[in-house]
């Protein structure tokens, strides 16, 4: 009896430091909290490390710091997070605050002033404890569409301030309804050994899923016949209410024949383990198709610490012949669950297997390189996530390009580290080699985008973190620079500011410089519109007088543009 009190005391206090004191938070808004995207959502190269919370499609609601604390960090960044706070509290965790419109006015101000200081619009402050002391539901900022946000919404995070983890917000008794189950779209089957198949055929395959009696089944309910090494990978959504978008489930389980097989928990996670979510993933599928399935089992080279539970990998060695049966359930974080059964019938048949063509194979436990006469890879140990059967081919030189089209390997395999690339340019003029970069080709379409890259020895010498089609080409044009608020560069169309388009076809911006009546100027930079802004500031310029402006935009080529102007204010 007195084990049994023990246990249910340790529960108890379990549970409150799990959840972080339920009470501890309150609402960074006070509209409701609908949610865009939840935490560990999948995303491009990573999962979500917090929550998107509505903003009714609007900008400028107050933004409130979730509990007591003080802001440790401040960064204004044209990408990412955009606008965004840091709150450190004494419970040892973080909030973080994107996305944002705008600062407090005393925060604006000291960051104005360390933005004149550095010359650049792009900062990232480490604050000093006493600075900015706030007050749980304190107005720290406004609601935005700063960075790389798809629209407006409050990016929310919290943190373990030690190891910077971001912790699953929506187990910290935040005002967020959910009564709906994850939804499971479809089922994928997949052949991971050389010897194995699924419905006699040695490709993954993917199976339509229907609802009935409770739980999801394949469509007429087959035992699929397999052999070999196989994995099931599923496709679902969560929703919450009030809300429509796509969100991501909390926990997946597999069993075969009531044994558990694989596990995994989105509680936490670390930033420098979230790209393994390209392995987490039908990596391939996902590029093909855009469609996201998660897998069940773990390649040799996936060190994701989300996984719980793995039995043999996870995958499933139907050797022997039989009926198994399979069950795979989902969470979401609010305990709402999904199941999926299904058969499979492990079936030995005698199948034609095509011939795999490679030229070496490379291991994702070392380094491994790859010379040839026009080209040179170095791939770290690491950067694989299996063993990797490796192909590569040229491709002539077209008009345009210095250097054949190397096909390196196959964009649909993923890579976890950056690979090393140099590539020989051929007919390169002296006079172009600091113009010339790497691009990479879409060999459907022929477009291409940079991959960066500098002129060495011959080479062009650059850093990829996917496999695909490279080349050589040249970047000689500079930026573009079309003024919004000014018209003959002498009338002023707007009162309170200055803007610009400015634009870059390949390279990409790398610098903004305004210098107005001799001195720097702060211009706001939002790529999503191709937009610098500046606000006219009585406390560092003298009004009511004629100005000079000059504007200077830079590339990563070293192309510029410059823009004159001068005008009344």
């Amino acid at each position: 009896m007195r084990m049994n009190k023990f246990i249910i005391l340790f529960f108890v206090f379990y549970s409150v430091i799990s959840f972080g004191q339920n009470d501890y938070y309150s609402s960074p808004v006070k509209i409701p909290m609908l949610l865009s995207g939840n935490f560990a959502e999948l995303r491009s190269n990573h999962f979500h490390s917090g929550i998107d919370i509505k903003t009714q499609g609007v900008t400028g609601f107050p933004i409130h710091s979730a509990a007591d604390g003080f802001i440790s960090r401040i960064v204004v960044s044209p990408t990412g997070y955009g606008n965004a706070l840091y709150i450190k509290h004494p419970n040892g965790t973080t909030t973080v605050y994107g996305h944002l419109q705008s600062f407090r006015k005393d925060i604006a101000e000291y960051i104005k002033e360390k933005q004149y200081l550095k010359k650049s619009f792009k900062v990232d402050l480490q604050v000093s404890t006493e600075k900015f002391k706030v007050k749980k539901e304190e107005v720290i900022a406004k609601s935005g569409n700063s960075g790389s946000s798809g629209g407006p919404h409050l990016h929310f995070e919290i943190r373990d301030t030690k190891t910077e983890k971001p912790l699953n917000p929506l187990k910290y008794n935040f005002d967020i309804k959910d009564s709906i189950p994850p939804k499971i779209l479809s089922l994928m089957i997949t052949p991971i050994s050389d010897d194995s198949y699924v419905i006699d055929d040695t490709r993954k395959r993917r199976f339509q899923i229907v609802f009935y009696d409770g739980k999801y089944h394949i469509k007429n309910n087959p035992a699929v016949p397999v052999f070999g090494e196989i994995g099931f990978a599923i496709e679902t959504n969560d929703y919450l209410n009030g809300s429509w978008n796509k969100c991501g489930i909390y926990s997946l389980q597999l069993t075969v024949d009531d044994e558990l097989y694989f596990s995994h928990q989105l509680d936490k996670f670390s930033f420098a383990e979230s790209r393994y979510i390209n392995s987490f993933i039908d990596y391939e599928t996902y590029i093909n198709l855009n469609r996201r399935f998660q897998k069940t089992w773990v390649e040799s080279g996936n060190k994701l610490s989300t996984y719980n539970y793995v039995k043999e990998k996870g995958s499933f060695k139907a050797y022997r012949n039989g009926i198994h049966n399979i069950q795979i359930m989902l969470k979401d974080t609010y305990g709402n669950s999904s199941v999926l059964e299904f058969r499979i019938e492990s079936k030995p048949n005698k199948i034609e297997k095509p011939e795999k063509i490679f030229i070496e194979e490379f291991k994702y436990y070392a380094d491994n390189k790859f010379n040839k006469d026009n080209i040179q890879l170095k791939i770290p140990n690491g950067a694989l996530y299996k063993n990797l059967k490796f192909n590569y081919k040229t491709l002539p030189v077209a008009p345009g390009y210095y250097s054949e089209i190397h096909v390196i390997h196959e964009n649909t395999v993923p890579l976890h580290k950056s690979v090393r690339v140099k590539i020989k340019a051929k007919n390169l003029p002296r006079e172009l080699q600091s113009k010339a970069l790497l691009v990479t080709i879409d060999d459907m379409t022929g477009k291409f985008w940079s991959a960066g890259g500098k002129f060495e020895d011959g080479w062009i010498i650059s850093n990829i973190r996917a496999f695909g089609h490279y080349a050589v080409k040249i970047d000689t044009i500079p930026p573009i620079i079309k003024p919004l608020s000014i018209k003959p560069n002498s009338t002023l169309t707007e009162s309170t500011q200055i803007r610009f388009q400015i634009s870059d076809d390949l390279a990409g911006i790398d610098k903004i410089e305004g210098i107005l009546d001799g001195k720097w100027a702060l211009f706001e930079y939002d790529p999503k519109k191709n937009m610098i802004t500046h606000k006219f500031d009585k406390s560092r310029f003298i009004f009511d007088r004629k100005h000079q402006l000059l504007l200077k935009i830079t590339d990563y080529k070293g192309n510029n543009n410059t823009y004159e102007a001068t005008f009344y204010k």
